[in-house]
């Protein structure tokens, strides 16, 4: 079984903040369920070292030097550390592989112009699709690989009972469809599940990697990103765009 632990980059912009050029993003990080524990091992391990003694939940947002959430569990490091520990994190990933990261970039602007996305649920779900669908791929391109069929199951991040339920609606919609502008997600198991962040290692490691991706498109700053380049899901050639990371909308993104 494959799992893809699903995190957003920021709240999905509201209709009200079109015309202010932002990028939301969802990305999505893949292993097989025999690394889970050897990553959520790592992990712990990296967090209780003397260096660091990191307790509580880890967010994108916490490394920030001017964060002042009272939850924030590394505020208690120096930036450097907090820099350290970051990109440490990211090794973590970077050294499995067959760990692979699928995205996808939503130009706000763009996005709210298309007649079909109305409003913030709407973006989530049009900039949820695409990531699902190379989930897709990626089990079909493992499939071929070892001669068996490769299952899948998506897990992320617990919002809110509304949104969840119009996650879950709309995924079940994704999955059973079959139509000429929909994949075929005959890989996939079960519903899309969802969980509070701080109970997965999964959805806090993907909330890095997705806080790296928007950082890397809102403030171009690829300091983190660039980092995370090699264990996307690419094309044969070494082709990252279109493979692993997704644009949307498509034709009119900017």
């Amino acid at each position: 079984m494959h799992l893809c632990f699903l995190d957003e980059s920021s709240t999905p912009p509201k209709p009200t903040n079109k015309g202010k050029g932002r990028y939301f993003v969802i990305a999505g990080l893949i292993m097989h369920e025999d690394q889970w524990h050897g990553v959520a091992a790592a992990m712990k391990a990296l967090l209780e070292h003397r260096d660091y003694r990191v307790h509580g939940e880890l967010k994108w947002r916490y490394f920030s030097p001017h964060n002042t959430d009272e939850e924030n569990s590394v505020a208690h490091l120096p930036e450097e550390r907090r820099n350290e520990l970051r990109t440490k994190l990211f090794e973590i990933i970077t050294a499995r592989k067959s760990i692979r990261i699928v995205a996808c970039v939503a130009s706000v602007d763009a996005a709210y112009e298309l007649g079909y996305v109305k409003d913030a649920d709407d973006l989530y779900v049009y900039t949820y699709k695409p990531v699902t669908e190379r989930f897709q791929y990626h089990l079909q391109d493992v499939s071929r690989a070892v001669g068996s069929k490769q299952l899948g199951i998506v897990v992320a991040d617990h919002r809110g009972k509304t949104q969840d339920d119009h996650l879950r609606r709309q995924h079940r919609g994704l999955v059973q469809e079959r139509g000429k502008f929909t994949s075929k997600y005959d890989n996939y198991v079960e519903t899309v599940f969802l969980t509070p962040s701080h109970h997965s290692v999964g959805i806090q490691l993907v909330d890095l990697v997705a806080g790296a991706i928007g950082r890397y498109y809102n403030a171009k700053d690829e300091t983190y990103a660039s980092r995370l380049w090699r264990s996307f899901r690419a094309s044969p050639s070494g082709k990252i765009e279109g493979y692993g990371l997704v644009k949307f909308p498509k034709d009119s993104w900017r």
